[in-house]
């Protein structure tokens, strides 16, 4: 018989309400079964819409012997337009042509095999009032990332859920530790009173492994949200939460790989779906003899690479559970396409974070882009493009960057590796002629190479990276001045969970920088979420990125401003954010001194400005003809006439 229970792993969005779709997709049996027809397991998206700009979708069918039904169905405004097969008979792909005059309901498919008849129930929803269009995200937008595992346990529900092998340790640096969606929504006045305008969770999608699920990149069910985070009506409550709280929600997308539990792994429709297959059956110990990719994403750009090199990037697997997914099948990249533009659709999602943008063959991804922005063109995106420090390889990844080749990613922000580069440098070093603080200013000289670097995310840390104040060998002083630059500087800023309170970590290995965040859970003795819970230097952290997070929100000038900026000179750094209205100094001394600026150098940017206000201590300064800097610091100057 059918197994409807499969099909209720998610729920559906009607009449502006979250309703329990696990009858919708029920079926039936009509006639006695045959061996020839076996039980259904799955259609993939499990549920669509009317209404979509795009009026095709295109179904996945999975189940034994599947490709062996004859498939019919009735539905005013809907029509079968291609039925396909593949190697594999498990496996049957529709594409539906759905008219705009089609009404919601409930498609009934017949499918028969012989003298057995299956009838199979589809949902065609009403789409949500309100989310035809997503709010994006832009320079105007302070983005808080946190790792959900590692964040805040709400539930203690779904701490260990049956059939999900990796469970929780807590005492475990790679295990479970219980974070989750709840644990999330309980602290989201937390976010917006620091803020912070978004929030970017690394993937709360399934990730049914063995272990090492803790991160959440290794899909096992496109479709469905982690058990251990809960569930997929618990995820739009916490997207209707973020909204309610003045946040926006940017979630995280891989397109590149997926975990080898997945069914479309365990059983590929063919063996063209995953690259490098053909080398994984052979081998008798995968784990150690899988080909890791050339991390070059540099071959991309590069106009001399050689193809043998380009392959290394994209047809490689990112890890030996990690199987990599081939995009240029095209029945993979409308798979990939069709399952973003559900999730947008189904929880009202503003933005996206692409995971490992470059890694998977270019011309897919630039497809699967171009895709998500015709359905959704206010939709905000980043992709993760980490090429080093070069700003003219980071820079062939964003939209309407003039590349000789003419390859158009349709990306509109990337993360700005770089930046970061620069930022984890400026402070650190000895001011000379091509160290310390003139990196960060020849990096921001090469802006020109950017289509419009504004659009970049900026960020001092994340999950990937060894935290800043640990860069830094956890001089204070030099967080505060990152914090500084990062909050005034061009683009959209991003500050990784924890960085706000000063928490460390080197990367190596991983789970270093991903610790817990004191008071996420109900045993921890104290709770940096309240003032009382965080040490002195804690609050001092915390109050500094609040109140620039706080004052950026109502200053175009810092969101859309020009920046001007003067060549760093005896360990003084200046820029300007200014436009017709206003205008903002960022005045940075990383000597070991106090020292006093003369400012007839920055003639051209504050003339006719006669006093300032200090943004970090609300002191004014009644003169302007010299400044005096502390050392180590970084001054946020609002001019004023």
């Amino acid at each position: 018989m059918l197994l409807p229970s499969i099909f209720a792993r998610c729920s559906a969005v009607v009449a502006g309400s979250i309703t329990c779709f696990f009858l919708l997709l029920s079926a039936h049996l009509f006639a006695q079964s045959s061996p020839n027809l076996l039980p259904l397991e799955r259609v993939d998206p499990p549920f669509w819409w009317v209404g979509m700009k795009n009026s095709s979708v295109e179904l996945l069918w999975y189940g034994k012997d599947i490709a062996k039904a004859n498939v019919t169905m009735k539905y005013d405004g809907v029509k079968i337009l291609k039925r396909e097969t593949t190697a594999n008979p498990n496996y049957l792909f529709l594409t539906l042509e759905i008219s705009p005059k089609a009404k919601p309901g409930n498609v009934m498919f017949t499918l028969r095999n012989g003298a057995s008849v299956i009838a199979r129930s589809y949902s065609l929803l009403a789409r949500q009032k309100g989310l035809k269009e997503a709010q994006g995200f832009s320079s105007a937008d302070a983005v808080y990332m946190l790792m959900p595992d590692r964040f805040s346990n709400g539930d203690s529900t779904n701490d260990v859920v049956a059939g999900f092998p990796d469970q929780m340790h807590r005492d475990s640096l790679n295990a479970r530790h219980g974070g989750d969606l709840q644990g999330i929504i309980n602290h989201l006045d937390y976010i917006r009173d620091l803020g912070m305008t978004a929030v970017w969770c690394t993937p709360l999608t399934e990730n049914n492994m063995d272990k090492y699920s803790y991160h959440g990149y290794a899909f096992t069910d496109f479709y469905a949200v982690d058990k251990r985070f809960g569930t997929n009506d618990d995820y739009r409550r916490y997207v209707d939460s973020c909204h309610k709280h003045g946040l926006k929600v940017i979630q995280d997308i891989v397109l590149n790989h997926m975990g080898d539990k997945n069914y479309l792994a365990i059983d590929p429709p063919s063996s063209v779906w995953i690259n490098d297959l053909a080398a994984a059956k052979a081998s008798t110990n995968w784990r150690k003899e899988f080909r890791r990719p050339n991390y070059r994403s540099s071959t991309h750009s590069d106009p001399y690479a050689s193809d043998y090199d380009k392959r290394g990037l994209t047809e490689r697997w990112f890890d030996w559970m990690m199987p990599d997914v081939n995009g240029s099948e095209p029945h993979f990249a409308t798979y990939l396409i069709q399952n973003t533009l559900w999730w947008i659709e189904f929880a009202g999602l503003d933005g996206l974070r692409v995971d490992t943008y470059p890694y998977p063959a270019k011309e897919f991804t630039a497809k699967w882009t171009k895709a998500v922005f015709d359905e959704y063109p206010r939709l905000g995106m980043v992709g993760e493009v980490w090429i080093g420090e070069s700003v003219g390889m980071s820079a062939y990844w964003q939209a309407g960057a003039r590349n000789a080749d003419g390859f158009n990613s349709h990306l509109p922000s990337i993360t700005d590796f770089p930046l970061n580069s620069a930022l984890g440098s400026a402070f650190n070093e000895k001011e000379e002629w091509m160290g310390g603080m003139v990196k960060l200013y020849n990096t921001l000289a090469q802006d020109f190479l950017y289509a419009d670097a504004s659009k970049n995310v900026i960020f001092l840390d994340n999950h990937d990276l060894s935290r800043y104040l640990s860069v830094v060998h956890e001089d204070s002083r030099k967080l505060k001045m990152a914090l500084s630059v990062l909050m005034t500087m061009r683009g959209t800023p991003q500050i990784y969970y924890g960085t706000e309170i000063g928490m460390t970590g080197y990367k190596d290995p991983d789970p270093l920088v991903r610790k817990d965040f004191p008071g996420g859970w109900k045993e921890d003795t104290v709770s940096a979420f309240a003032p009382e819970g965080r040490t002195p230097k804690q609050n001092e952290f915390f109050t500094h990125l609040k109140t620039l997070a706080t004052w950026r929100k109502s200053k175009p000038v810092i969101h859309s401003g020009k920046l001007m900026q003067f060549v760093p000179n005896e360990g003084i750094y200046a820029y300007f954010r200014y436009n017709t209205n206003e205008t903002v100094m960022v005045v940075v001394n990383n000597n070991e001194s106090e020292s006093t600026v003369k400012t007839d150098r920055y003639t051209e940017r504050m003339q006719g400005f006669t006093k300032a206000h200090n943004v970090l201590t609300g002191e004014t300064l009644s003169s302007l003809g010299s400044i005096t800097i502390p050392a180590k610091t970084a001054l946020v100057l609002d001019l004023q006439k």
